[in-house]
């Protein structure tokens, strides 16, 4: 069996990067895809050993004939996909139902659960070509706990958990487990930023995080599909 390979989307935010870096080490080549130039140099400029089991690719996950097409060009240059995260996505608070526009509404969707649905879709029939593999997709604490005040954000990560909870039955027969990972408050150099009084010592980091999603991905959790795990740490 050659090596295996996964692709992450967003895998140069601060979690897809310590879960590419994870995989990396692990002996995974890696698809990659990015949304500006600058963060792509810096993932480069992290792995500099790694680049050329590496394919950085700039990519709107949000349309399906990019993502297909980044899954195909993938899969033909290590022959195979394994595992697939899907990370892309963003927050946009500050609005309950009533007053929530339909631009906002429609980004939110987009990029959060949209992303996320087609990912899943163009990886299916690779993982089921290399006969059976790992989706894991990020969903929000939100989407459990529904805090007032950000409604479009809460709707469009609890259909990722509703996403994640489909496949998951629809691709068994294949050996596809497909999970979501629930985060809550994260501890990177944005959040504090956005939150400085709060109590950051409690919140998980991104690699404690990507720990967890490493395991779902490439550990011994064949058993666990349609999971929707929370990774709060003390936030």
């Amino acid at each position: 069996m050659s090596e295996p390979a996964a692709v992450i989307t967003g895998a140069t935010g601060w979690l897809g990067s310590a879960l590419a870096g994870r995989l990396l080490a692990k002996g995974y080549r890696l698809g990659a895809t990015y949304l500006t130039p600058s963060e792509a140099e810096e993932f480069e400029e992290r792995f500099p050993y790694d680049r050329d089991r590496l394919m950085l690719r700039r990519i709107n996950a949000m349309e399906r004939d990019q993502i297909d097409g980044f899954m195909d060009s993938v899969a033909a240059r290590f022959g195979r996909i394994d595992a697939v995260a899907a990370l892309v996505g963003g927050w946009a608070g500050g609005r309950d139902v009533a007053d929530t526009d339909d631009m906002r509404f429609d980004r939110m969707i987009d990029l959060n659960l949209r992303s996320a649905f087609c990912t899943v879709r163009a990886a299916i029939p690779h993982l089921e070509a290399a006969g059976g593999g790992r989706i894991l997709l990020v969903g929000s604490r939100a989407a459990v706990d529904t805090p007032a005040g950000q409604a479009a954000f809460n709707i469009a990560k609890a259909g990722v958990v509703a996403l994640a909870k489909t496949a998951a039955l629809e691709v068994e027969h294949a050996g596809i487990t497909v999970n979501v990972i629930l985060p809550s408050l994260i501890d990177t150099p944005d959040t504090r930023a956005a939150l400085p009084y709060s109590d950051y010592v409690k919140w998980p980091t991104p690699d404690e995080i990507a720990a967890v999603a490493e395991y779902i991905l490439t550990g011994e959790s064949a058993v666990i599909s349609g999971a929707a795990i929370p990774v709060y740490g003390g936030s």
